[in-house]
């Protein structure tokens, strides 16, 4: 079972999503690039997005923990990630539905969002495997899941049907709990480079 729990490093914050966040949330998703392999752009309208909130970010809170990312340099909501699909017997879950507002995207939020999730599943969850997958033509998703030292394990085609009934070939990364000392380190040292470029 997942529970609610906020998570921080110096620069980003990951709290459980709340109705709250959602006015800062419509704005973070405003920008239609942010949308062009997701289909299903829930923040279209707020109502739109009030409807996702009900039905989607609260479905099953046993098996996912939905967060709101927030920039603390603002104190803005940037976008939304979660952990789901938790699955005790094997020890696994998977990260994603993840958009980042395209002002703060190539900046040093995902790598520390990514972390934050990464230390939780592996440290506090103790789970061995974490799936992360994304649209086969989504480059800039795609690099972004490498960049955080994923293995590429291959496609899954027609994984995901679509809400326009199309279904989606699915690029499918993991990393494991083998994996995850090295990619901690790597991790580490790039938000330590990245704190003292700016200082």
């Amino acid at each position: 079972m997942l529970k609610p729990i906020s998570l921080e490093t110096e620069k980003v914050k990951l709290t459980p999503l709340t109705e709250n966040h959602l006015g800062a949330l419509f704005k973070a998703g405003s920008h239609p690039d942010i949308w062009r392999w997701v289909f299903n752009n829930y923040c279209e309208s707020e109502e739109k997005l009030a409807l996702w909130f009900k039905n989607t970010a609260q479905f099953n809170q046993n098996e996912q923990i939905v967060m709101a990312i927030i920039d603390k340099a603002c104190g803005a909501v940037v976008g939304t990630t979660r952990l789901f699909r938790l699955d005790t017997h094997n020890h696994s879950a998977e990260i994603g539905h993840t958009f980042i507002a395209k002002s703060a995207q190539k900046t040093y939020v995902n790598t520390h969002a990514k972390y934050l999730l990464l230390s939780h599943a592996f440290e506090d969850l103790n789970l061995v495997r974490v799936t992360l997958c994304t649209h086969e033509n989504n480059k800039v998703s795609r690099n972004a899941i490498s960049r955080i030292g994923a293995r590429f394990e291959g496609l899954a085609y027609k994984q995901r049907k679509l809400p326009n009934g199309n279904f989606r070939n699915s690029a499918i990364f993991s990393i494991t709990d083998d994996q995850w000392p090295d990619i901690k380190a790597k991790l580490t040292k790039r938000m330590q480079a990245t704190e003292t470029a700016q200082n």
